[in-house]
């Protein structure tokens, strides 16, 4: 499958040179099944068509679906002019513009941020989580901004008391998207916690963060997903 990386952000320079890109990240997590190409978005660049791959994932980014940019409402037709043509897979900023190319609302929630390893109910389960008899899931996260109104046509199939819209899928659509990053690894996440302890975050919550880090995660499981969506999808 050619699967087409749709790159919306970066890790900071210090952590990029020693963990990769965001892109590097979803090949590693992904495996060598699929053929990658990488565009970078807040450069201005996208496919030329949806027809050009297989299928999409697009990345976490430091930016807000609101903040106006100028390569975020290019990025919303994009997602708007696959809808039901090719299948996409959106993770953090992706989830989230997703769900804003889709008819939903994103804000910078007041709730604060998420960070470490956050746990989620599983509500509801769909064809490519095949006989997965798990109840819960824990991945890493990183956000402050959340969806606070769903797409009239989007399924949620994880949720917890901090985020209600953890991990939806559009079946129509043919997408799927998840707050968290499943891609991340402990020791990235771990890092990036450390470069923003006393900046973005307090002592004590930037700990607790990263002591949550140290329990099991579910980053191959949600690998395991994203490939079984789409290889259904194809």
């Amino acid at each position: 499958m050619d699967l087409g990386i749709l790159e919306t952000g970066a890790p900071p320079a210090d952590l990029k040179n020693h963990f990769g890109s965001y892109g590097d990240m979803f090949r590693q997590m992904l495996g060598p099944d699929y053929h990658y190409s990488y565009y970078d978005v807040r450069g201005g660049k996208l496919p030329e068509q949806v027809g050009r791959h297989d299928a999409y994932l697009i990345t976490g980014s430091a930016a807000g679906v609101y903040d106006g940019e100028p390569w975020i409402e290019p990025l919303k037709q994009f997602i708007q002019q696959s809808s039901g043509h090719a299948p996409v897979v959106g993770i953090c900023f992706g989830h989230q513009i997703m769900a804003e190319a889709y008819g939903g609302h994103v804000t910078k929630s007041p709730k604060g941020w998420g960070a470490g390893l956050h746990r989620y109910d599983i509500t509801r389960r769909a064809d490519w989580m095949n006989s997965d008899a798990e109840l819960t899931l824990s991945i890493p996260v990183s956000h402050q901004d959340q969806i606070i109104d769903l797409p009239p046509d989007a399924k949620v199939l994880a949720a917890s008391e901090f985020t209600p819209y953890a991990v939806l899928e559009y079946p129509e659509r043919r997408a799927i998207s998840f707050q968290g990053h499943p891609e991340f690894s402990p020791e990235y996440a771990t890092a990036l916690i450390d470069l923003r302890r006393g900046t973005r975050y307090q002592k004590d919550f930037a700990d607790a963060a990263v002591a949550s880090l140290q329990k099991p995660n579910d980053g191959g499981r949600v690998a395991g997903w994203i490939r079984n969506f789409l290889s259904a999808s194809r």
